[in-house]
């Protein structure tokens, strides 16, 4: 599968086609959320490759900016993410998964990434996430 290039302006916003915006290091940001509670689970990174391989097969596979690889979600944990679903933004420079997480969507175990609030004096505040 190959993307065409975006479109300009309201085009982009407005086209029935999928035209992902990828930045100038070919990445696209990639929201993965629970689709049962519609919880924030994380943010990766996705290139062409690893968003056609995530439409392609339905688990997410990502970029790894640190390890400059693709990686499937859950590839050495078990945490698979299966997709459900993807949206796009109007100017389609980011996604929003629809997924059923297997276990923990975090390196460290808990169900989500985002799991501290910034209160009002930038202090992080742990959630029960």
């Amino acid at each position: 599968m190959s993307f065409q290039p975006p479109l300009s302006g309201k085009e982009q916003d407005e086209t029935e086609e999928f035209r992902p915006k990828f930045d100038a290091h070919g990445l696209i940001a990639a929201v993965a959320q629970d689709a049962d509670t519609g919880d924030v689970l994380m943010l990766a990174w996705m290139n062409a490759e690893a968003l056609t391989a995530t439409l392609e097969t339905g688990r997410a596979t990502y970029w790894s900016r640190s390890r400059g690889k693709l990686w499937v979600k859950g590839e050495t944990s078990g945490h698979f993410q299966d997709v459900i679903e993807v949206y796009t933004d109007c100017d389609q420079d980011a996604v929003v998964m629809k997924i059923r997480q297997t276990d923990a969507a975090c390196h460290t175990g808990r169900k989500s990434c985002f799991y501290r609030r910034v209160d009002g004096t930038n202090r992080l505040v742990k959630t029960d996430s």
